[in-house]
């Protein structure tokens, strides 16, 4: 029989080993319970943008499935509908000894396929990518190169659609080009992840990434030409933009045409430089003009011999006197022919040309350029603004063009 001396050790050491067994069974249980919060919380929130961890891919939606990619999945399904355009245009430069003399300038851009007609493949891009283009030429992915023709040209949106002839596609070129798909612009968010492309220093396509940075953004654009044009409601981004870019396609991650990629900002007006600011026009603001502008009939510049002639001076409206008086931009007739071509139509001194033959016209260079795809003979539309009691009233007047040769003997 032990002692009280003896049981009390014996006590403690039973003590200690209970409260030891316990700890043990505690930690498994916690440990076991955390590991299943674990997996289940991993089961639920799996492939959520980001719930539990960064997102390493974004998702594309490819025949109606969701599949997982990154921006290499939405540059490869994109590519087949990107283009690079090519031009030469003729620009006079004073010569050292006086007067002047013409040089061919190349040029570099992009577009993006957006439709398609009985006998054309129908190119968007920038008004400034193609302007004064003398020819163009068409680079496909396959890096096969086509002649393309203007369409026609928004000057006041800065957009334009390019046509290639059906006929002049090769068949494996065909079978590797595509019709972008369009995307909802106005679905945008700041801080959505977005991808561009184009074809930047004129090197061929690059990708470039980055987010919205900011909506409706407005810039003033100035053309080769020296017209000036407000471009409103543009889309910022990050994603860099550079020269030969212009026209090229901003995507989302679902690989959907959201915007044209439009200019970049290289400074502010105090001359500071700035980096990653470039705009895009956005789909659903240039879808409408695009169309318009697809339906229009493709012409070609008409032989000296059938050159036509309006019957009319006239000089350009700035962007200055249209902020300052309210004028709309065009070209405000400053004396008609008489007897002419828009004399007979009705076309009076002071009324602004607007648009010839549904072609805006911003520039009377622009509307000498225009007339070289009309032949005498020809009876287009002309619209007008007219002032009438302190507002102008918008016309339009068929003209039947005059041959050029003729004006010129008289």
């Amino acid at each position: 029989m032990m002692n009280n001396e003896e049981r009390q050790p014996m006590s403690l050491q039973r003590k200690w080993g209970l409260l030891i067994v316990m700890a043990l069974v505690f930690g498994l249980i916690a440990g076991g319970v955390m590991y299943g919060v674990n997996l289940l919380g991993n089961s639920i929130y799996s492939g959520n943008s980001s719930a539990a961890s960064i997102p390493q891919t974004s998702t594309i939606q490819i025949n109606g499935s969701d599949e997982s990619t990154a921006v290499t999945e939405v540059a490869k399904n994109a590519m087949p509908s990107l283009v690079t355009i090519s031009t030469m245009s003729v620009e006079e430069m004073r010569s050292f000894f006086g007067g002047t003399m013409q040089y061919e300038v190349q040029g570099a851009g992009t577009g993006v396929i957006v439709g398609e007609n009985d006998s054309e493949l129908l190119i968007a891009t920038n008004n400034h990518v193609v302007e004064g283009a003398s020819s163009l030429s068409v680079g496909f992915i396959d890096e096969t190169s086509v002649a393309g023709a203007v369409k026609g040209t928004d000057v006041n949106n800065d957009l334009a659609v390019v046509s290639v002839k059906l006929s002049d596609i090769p068949d494996d070129t065909r079978n590797n080009i595509k019709v972008a798909t369009i995307g909802d612009s106005d679905e945008l968010e700041l801080g959505q992840e977005v991808v561009a492309i184009g074809n930047a220093l004129g090197y061929g396509q690059s990708v470039t990434t980055g987010c919205v940075s900011a909506l409706n953004r407005d810039l003033t654009l100035t053309y080769e030409s020296g017209e000036t044009i407000n471009s409103t409601g543009l889309i910022q981004t990050d994603a860099a933009i550079n020269p030969g870019n212009s026209g090229g396609a901003l995507l989302n991650m679902n690989g959907e045409l959201i915007g044209i990629n439009e200019a970049k900002s290289a400074a502010t007006s105090t001359g500071s430089s700035v980096d990653n600011i470039g705009f895009a026009i956005p789909i659903d603001k240039a879808e409408t003009s695009l169309k318009e502008l697809m339906n229009l009939t493709t012409r070609e510049k008409v032989d000296e011999s059938q050159a036509s002639y309006l019957g009319i001076q006239g000089q350009t409206v700035s962007s200055d006197v249209t902020q300052l008086y309210g004028i709309p931009s065009g070209v405000v007739v400053t004396s008609v022919v008489e007897n002419g071509p828009a004399a007979q139509a009705g076309i009076q001194e002071g009324d602004i040309i607007t648009s010839l033959d549904r072609r805006s016209v911003t520039s009377i260079e622009q509307l000498r350029d225009t007339l070289q795809y009309y032949a005498s003979g020809e009876t287009i539309g002309v619209t007008v603004q007219r002032s009438d009691n302190g507002k102008y009233v918008e016309q339009t007047l068929n003209v039947t063009l005059g041959s050029a040769q003729e004006a010129q003997q008289q």
